[in-house]
């Protein structure tokens, strides 16, 4: 427990709390993981990212880092209003990381000349379907976490205790 202190103290050092801050707020973090995650698809960074094994480490740690950044702003907060916030972030993530894998899945011409056009159609499928599963019952739990804090408001106000 205490190394994880020692990794929290290092976030709140004042040189560090801004910068980071503002990249697990929820409009950077959306953006960060969704440029990451449409870049890649690109169809020559895709190849790039084959054809090198430093460019394909770098497609995964940006995959991995953009999308830690993704779930801190969506799972961190615990205010009212923040949790509003990231379902909308959950909600336009699923719309757009479903678009793709539709995209890919629909798609009648490969993209990528180093798969087969029915490898990309797969891929493009489990992103769509188990991905956009996760991403709803990821949304589904923050939305019941959002309506029992907000009952627990409602009791409070009715008790007379205007503890909000």
């Amino acid at each position: 427990m205490r190394s994880w202190r020692r990794v929290g103290g290092w976030f709140r050092h004042p040189a560090r709390r801004v910068p980071w801050g503002w990249i697990t707020a929820p409009l950077p973090a959306w953006g960060l993981h969704a440029l990451a995650l449409w870049a890649w698809h690109v169809p020559s960074w895709f190849e790039a990212a084959l054809a090198s094994q430093g460019m394909h480490t770098l497609q995964h740690a940006s995959f991995l880092a953009t999308a830690l950044l993704f779930w801190w702003s969506v799972l961190g907060p615990a205010r009212r209003d923040a949790q509003g916030i990231a379902l909308v972030s959950l909600f336009t993530t699923m719309l757009h990381s479903s678009a793709l894998g539709a995209l890919l899945s629909l798609s009648s011409v490969a993209w990528y000349p180093s798969y087969a056009l029915e490898d990309q159609q797969l891929g493009g499928l489990l992103m769509w379907a188990p991905g956009g599963l996760a991403y709803l019952a990821c949304g589904l739990a923050l939305a019941a976490r959002w309506m029992g804090a907000s009952s627990k408001v409602v009791v409070r106000v009715q008790a007379g205790t205007r503890r909000v």
